[in-house]
């Protein structure tokens, strides 16, 4: 399965509609993790994802997600570099979520 490099907010909820399917990987610092997070994350601030790459799987789709898309589009690049293909940046992150897909969410 060929996945693309970054898909758009609404495409990432249309996939996280389905449970097990892909993985949410949100790449933020703990403190904006603390502000406002999609449920059902796995939260691996930037800096950690190096050391706990044996926590993401290699056969299932991977959603990166920081604020605006650049951190996320760089774990992204990083995973594909290391052997994982099934990996795809939120383009827009989390701002682009809480404007398009859920407007009640807390914004920063």
């Amino acid at each position: 399965m060929e996945v693309p490099l970054e898909i758009d907010v609404t495409e990432a909820a249309r996939l996280l509609k389905t449970p097990g399917q892909v993985l949410l990987l949100d790449v933020r610092e703990p403190h904006e993790w603390a502000f406002c997070h999609l449920n059902g994350d796995l939260h691996i601030p930037i800096r950690e994802v190096p050391g706990r790459l044996d926590e993401l799987p290699r056969d299932q789709h991977i959603l990166v997600l920081c604020h605006h898309g650049a951190r996320s589009l760089h774990v992204t690049q990083y995973l594909r570099a290391n052997d994982y293909q099934l990996v795809s940046n939120i383009a827009g992150g989390i701002h682009a979520w809480a404007e398009t897909v859920d407007p009640a969410m807390r914004r920063y």
